[in-house]
């Protein structure tokens, strides 16, 4: 478990860690009104967010996940189970079920702060990446990561969209806009639009390049392990919740 903290544009911001499927979820909140979002909860440490948010004053408003997860089971549902006032949001394009179904171009609004949507398929056909208003910062998931990105060879996964994905409506955002992944695992917490147009060695490529190097490294093999799983679960809010459910 880790913690980190920043705050663009008003926004507060701070980056929690679940080390089973390295992933980042992260609290943005409000400094005036106190209202909060989760972004990509995971189910295992729905308990130590919560605690967080109730120790920091804040008031849970929406739980947003990137996309549908292969690698764990989102902590939406559970979280719903504690306090009914919160609403669960996904993409229309994911085709999963939540209080709030959204498409490129909407706000969520977090009290005074707003978060864009921009639509980012390419690792899944539902990804999208939140943008905190004035590009000062956006939450990836998983189509792009610190110096990669996500694979493309399941759920409709498409690396040409994703190049596109990328290039139109990531690294269009301010260079120095920071990068919040889905994913680490190598003990990196983010990034900026800058960083990632130089040094990122899959992105720099041509599309058609790109093309080829992620066809070639994601065959359709060596699926996530836990995928057949979580996939059914994170398609319904990740319910339902047996009471003997310990995993993430």
């Amino acid at each position: 478990m880790g913690c980190s903290s920043s705050r663009p544009s008003g926004a507060i911001i701070r980056q929690l860690f679940e080390k089973n499927s390295s992933t980042y979820t992260y609290v943005v909140a409000c400094p005036s009104t106190k209202e909060c979002c989760l972004i990509d909860p995971v189910l295992v440490t729905v308990e130590r967010d919560l605690a967080f948010i109730e120790k920091a004053g804040y008031t849970l408003k929406y739980c947003l996940n990137t996309h549908v997860h292969a690698d764990h089971i989102t902590g939406s549902g559970r979280i719903k189970l504690a306090n009914t006032n919160v609403k669960s949001v996904i993409s229309e394009a994911s085709k999963a079920k939540a209080d709030l179904q959204v498409k490129d171009g909407d706000d969520i609004k977090i009290g005074s702060v707003t978060i864009h949507v921009r639509a980012t398929p390419g690792h899944t056909a539902g990804c999208v990446t939140y943008v905190v208003a004035g590009g000062s910062a956006a939450f990836t998931g998983d189509a792009l990561l610190i110096n990669g990105c996500g694979r493309t060879d399941f759920q409709q996964g498409n690396p040409g969209q994703l190049y596109e994905s990328v290039w139109g409506k990531i690294f269009s955002l301010p260079s120095g806009c920071t990068l919040y992944p889905g994913h680490d695992y190598n003990g990196f917490m983010s990034t900026t639009v800058g960083e990632e147009k130089k040094n990122n060695p899959r992105l720099i490529l041509s599309k058609d390049e790109f093309i080829k190097l992620m066809n070639k490294k994601f065959d359709g093999s060596n699926y996530p392990k836990r995928l057949d799983e979580v996939f059914p679960r994170n398609m319904i809010c990740g319910f339902p919740l047996p009471d003997n459910e310990m995993k993430a």
